[in-house]
């Protein structure tokens, strides 16, 4: 669609970057409002913050790479233009986590309470972020003949040109606004600390499996030639969720009845 907001001689300012930033600083944002909401240390959420956001793009690209190994064995460089698009979430949510987790242990900060606010930024940064993969076509969807289909028509978008497209970029963003928006009202009635966050995982497991169906990019190797690895993990991390979430709640129901 719009892949370059603005560019003066060889100078660009990519679209894809500038929803990522504000994606960022959004989640940044509402990180800090949430430990004032719960009687936290801020100070320390905002620097928990900016190692998982250097953890997540360093995890991301690097699941990419690996996924797209071939191209990218041949073009090295490329490994660092991250303008043209190529981050894989769980790669980064999976880098984040164990920069988190480290974190945590050192500073001693409550697991669950931390791992709420977490389940509350993500799908909110992850929705703004992904408008910039659809401004500069990259995770494009399959052909289709729909009558929400996306004509991708600007010569350096990364999609294929002049064809209808499923807008999986658009079913990304709306799915992780519609999660966000259910956790923010959840997040004041929950009944144990972990609960919003094992609800992201479960939620954003199943909409990014049935979405990966519709996606028309390269997905990496497939699993018995059928499933992709992101629809692996994600099918995995709603069978894990699900687990966490019964023996959270059995956990909490069982404390009430102990007093």
């Amino acid at each position: 669609m719009f892949p370059i907001v603005f560019q003066i001689g060889d100078f660009a300012i990519h679209t894809y970057g500038v929803c990522v930033a504000i994606g960022v600083l959004t989640g940044i944002f509402l990180a800090r409002y949430e430990a004032r909401r719960i009687n936290m240390d801020d100070e320390k959420i905002l620097d928990l913050c900016f190692y998982i956001v250097v953890a997540a793009i360093v995890g991301s690209r690097l699941f990419y790479v690996a996924t797209h190994f071939s191209y990218f064995a041949s073009r090295p460089l490329e490994i660092f233009m991250l303008w043209k698009g190529g981050l894989v979430f769980y790669g980064g949510f999976i880098g984040a986590a164990v920069v988190a987790i480290v974190y945590l242990w050192v500073y001693r900060l409550p697991l669950g309470k931390v791992a709420d606010i977490a389940g509350l930024v993500l799908p909110l940064g992850h929705s703004i972020g992904r408008i910039g993969c659809f401004c500069a076509g990259c995770c494009y969807g399959k052909a289709c003949d729909m009558p929400w289909a996306i004509t991708f028509t600007h010569p350096e978008s990364l999609a294929p040109l002049n064809v209808p497209l499923h807008p999986t970029e658009l079913y990304h963003s709306l799915s992780n606004f519609l999660i966000f928006f259910a956790l923010f009202l959840v997040r004041r009635v929950k009944r144990y600390d972990g609960q919003v966050f094992w609800l992201y995982i479960l939620f954003y497991g199943v909409a990014r499996s049935v979405i990966e169906v519709f996606r028309g990019d390269y997905r990496g190797p497939t699993v018995l030639g059928m499933f992709s690895i992101t629809q692996i993990i994600g099918i995995g991390s709603v069978i894990v969720a699900l687990a966490m979430l019964i023996i959270l709640s059995k956990r909490a129901r069982e404390s009430v009845q102990n007093g």
